[in-house]
Formats: C-alpha cells, structure tokens, sequence
C-alpha cells in the first residue's frame, strides 16, 4: 500500500491540470453540451494524464541524484528510497502503453501527438532541460501538444488565437519558474545546471516581456471580428475578461519573484488571491457568452 502511494505522489496527479487545455478546443468550440465530443475530449485528457505521469516519473529517475542533494526535492519518493529505480521504469513503460492505446482508440492523430509529448520530453529530460531558453521553449511546446491532442479528439481546426495565447502563457509560466528559482537560490550552489546559464536580470527582462505579448495576445483575441461573429456579439464583450487576465499574469509574476521554497505553479494553486480572480474570469467569461 506505501508502494502504491508513493508511485501515486510521482505522479503528481495535483499537476495534471495542466491537462486541462487538452478540453481548451471543446470549450472554445462551444461543443461542450455535446456528449459525443465531451466524451471524447475527456479521454483524450486522461490519455495526456497518464503520459505526463509518465514523464515525471521518467524526471524523477533521471534527476533523483539531484533530488537527493534539494532541501525541497529530496522528499519525492525516488529520491527518498519509498519506490526503487527499476520499479519506476517499469510503471513508466506501462504508463506509456496504456496512454497511447487510449489515445489511439480515439484517432491515430491523437496518437502520434501523444506519443510526440513523450519523446521532447524524453529529450528534455536527457539533453535540453540543460540549454537555457531552449528548455523552456520545450515546456511551452507541450501544452500546445495538448490543444492539438484535443483538436483531433474532437475533430474541430484550431484557432491561432488558440494556438498563440496557449504557447505564449505556458512560456510564460515556464520562464516563471525559472526565474522563481533563480531568484530562490541566489548564490547558493544551483539545483538546476541550466540556471548556471541565465542571467537573473535577463530572464525578468524575458519574463516580464512574454506577461505582456501574452496580455496583448488574449486581448487581440477578445477583439477579433472572427471572435465577435463566432459568439454572435454585436460588440466586442468579451474585452470584459481581459483585466483578469492581466491581474491573473500580473499575480503569479509576484509569486514566480518570491522566495518561498514551492514553486510558483503549486502556489498558485493554494493562492486565495489568484484563485479568486480565476474564478472571477471563468464566472465572467460564463456570463458573457452565454447570458449577456
């Protein structure tokens, strides 16, 4: 039983709602009252579920060394001795498996860009999570995975708003992160060997100037005719959602310069404030398209 839940923390099921942008496209296609496609999108977002489980326990592997050596990480079952190596790698490979036949059941496109997520990552993590920029840029290119995973599933063609406000806010988070963890360690020895190879007031620069292509992105969004004829709006109401949106980038930018030895994905999570905004965006994005 200790086993099972060890195996279950490396999983970090509290990070898989990253997932949710494989239902970004039912969402955004207002299919979502349609069982067929919700069915669909939500196995597709099991599918990524079970992938990126995967992959953290393929990190947790290839990092535990490392882990071993972090005041934080140190407690991640791998690197604490609660599950061994060897098991890890198996769970993995069965994770793989049962991923991709689930997504395969679904469309073979689904498929191929499951098993495309596994490979970066699989690539991350041997070689270019130690290339400054480019591993971030890794990040950001599986969530875009995911949009593409939920497009096949359901069968509906990506918007570029879509597309671009989706790379720009995972980049976004990535290059959060990593400044959280530049600015966590200062002159500590590095966790990370890729931090050895950012500039702390560089990567704010980067990070400040992907919050606000990310802000000017969404609100392009919100004023696109394409968008207005879409919801059949006779004016661009949904222009409405774009403070949040800026206080919501605003917020994890004052989480991701902290200190705090979490980083700033999982703060977030627990922030009262940035939870609050969320939920305001969502109520109001609700009452615009379909009350208002």
């Amino acid at each position: 039983m200790k086993t099972l839940i060890a195996l279950i923390r490396s999983l970090r099921p509290h990070q898989w709602v990253k997932n949710s942008f494989v239902l970004a496209p039912l969402v955004f296609s207002l299919n979502v009252d349609e069982p067929a496609m919700l069915l669909r999108a939500g196995l597709a977002t099991l599918a990524f579920c079970l992938i990126s489980g995967a992959v953290y326990l393929l990190n947790d592997v290839v990092d535990a060394e490392a882990d071993r050596r972090h005041p934080v990480k140190c407690r991640r079952p791998i690197a604490a001795g609660l599950i061994s190596e060897s098991f890890a790698r198996w769970a993995c490979a069965a994770l793989v498996v049962s991923a991709l036949a689930l997504a395969l059941s679904l469309e073979l496109w689904v498929a191929g860009v499951t098993a495309l997520y596994f490979l970066s990552n699989l690539a991350y993590s041997f070689k270019l999570k130690h290339v400054a920029y480019l591993d971030v840029s890794i990040i950001a290119f599986g969530f875009i995975l995911r949009i593409l995973a939920g497009s096949f599933a359901i069968d509906v063609p990506l918007s570029i708003y879509l597309v671009s406000c989706t790379f720009l806010l995972s980049l976004y988070l990535a290059f959060g992160k990593r400044l959280h963890e530049l600015a966590a360690t200062g002159t500590k020895r590095q966790q990370r060997t890729v931090l050895e190879r950012y500039r702390l007031s560089h990567l704010r620069v980067a990070t400040l100037s992907v919050a606000v292509l990310t802000i000017l992105a969404y609100t392009a969004y919100t004023l696109a005719p394409h968008t207005q004829s879409f919801f059949g709006f006779e004016a661009p109401r949904l222009l409405a959602t774009v403070p949040f949106a800026a206080l919501g980038v605003a917020r994890f930018y004052k989480l991701a310069s902290s200190t705090r030895p979490a980083s700033p994905t999982d703060q977030m999570l627990r922030d009262p404030l940035f939870l609050a905004n969320f939920l305001a965006w969502v109520l109001t994005t609700l009452a615009v398209v379909y009350f208002l």
